[in-house]
């Protein structure tokens, strides 16, 4: 079986450039938000991917010294707050916030980049729902 930072470098190829010592340190960081018993065999991909999610949103990898930001690219926060339309007489600007406000307000982070929302995906998979005993079916 493949250990993370494998598992880390197949998810996120965008973070080649990234020295494997920083995405470690990242890796360590990112590991007390997971949880090894709900993800079970698919730990070590949760955790690459809010690695990854963690490191896209504080802006690790961009191109240094091109003045571009990733975080624009496909995925990207800045996908998140695209402006969405634009008036010039009426004066009227609105931006593209849809992917913030169509999850919960908890879960609206990770559908900032692409990686957060896969890093859902498994986590849905893997979450077993608290039911109250006590109901009964109508």
């Amino acid at each position: 079986m493949a250990d993370t930072l494998q598992i880390y470098r197949v998810v996120a190829p965008e973070f080649g450039a990234v020295d494997d010592a920083t995405v470690g340190v990242w890796l360590d960081l990112t590991a007390p938000l997971v949880s090894r018993k709900r993800f079970g065999e698919v730990y070590g991909q949760a955790l690459a991917l809010l690695a990854a999610h963690r490191m896209k949103t504080a802006g690790v990898g961009l191109e240094s010294g091109t003045g571009r930001s990733e975080l624009n690219d496909i995925g990207g926060v800045g996908a998140a707050f695209k402006l969405a339309s634009y008036s010039s007489g009426g004066e009227s600007i609105s931006f593209n916030g849809g992917a913030l406000t169509s999850k919960l307000d908890t879960d609206a982070e990770y559908a900032q980049t692409v990686y957060g929302a896969q890093y859902l995906t498994l986590r849905n998979l893997y979450t077993i729902p608290i039911l109250n005993s006590a109901e009964r079916e109508c």
